[in-house]
């Protein structure tokens, strides 16, 4: 099969540039953001800061393995972007809120997204975009039913 027509192949060329642009904006910032899934996750907190999520929130919305999950949540601890908290009706459950040293670093992430988002949609119109959308979460969906 041609690497010019296989889906996955080009999925993850995209992937890799996309995560080469955000290192490259982590290198070149005024402030160090966080690298890779952590500044999506700062995002993903950031904007549910007004309810209680825990790791299995975390791994349903990143689509990751409860062991990817800890891993990312344990470095973003150790970094000093989140907390993980006792809840008062379970005591085995952490709630996961972030620090403010990762809510300084909010604007600078929202901003470098923004950035990226008008760069990768240079030249498609908003039906192509959401055309393409569209088709991601069909591919989404047709992993989602084959691996369940």
């Amino acid at each position: 099969m041609q690497h010019e027509k296989n889906i996955g192949f080009n999925v993850r060329r995209l992937a890799n540039y996309i995560r080469r642009d955000i290192e490259k904006s982590s290198a070149s910032g005024k402030i160090t953001l966080p690298k890779g899934v952590n500044g999506w996750a700062i995002h993903y907190f950031y904007d549910n800061r007004d309810r209680e999520i825990f790791q299995r929130d975390f791994e349903n919305r990143f689509s990751i393995r409860r062991s990817t999950a800890s891993n990312i949540l344990k470095a973003m601890e150790q970094n000093g972007f989140i907390e993980r908290v006792s809840v008062e009706r379970d005591a085995r459950l952490k709630k996961i809120i972030l620090t403010e040293k990762a809510v300084k670093i909010h604007e600078a992430i929202m901003q470098d997204i923004e950035r990226r988002e008008v760069l990768l949609k240079k030249g498609f119109s908003d039906c192509e975009i959401e055309q393409f959308l569209g088709m991601i979460d069909r591919f989404i969906i047709n992993l989602e039913d084959e691996n369940d």
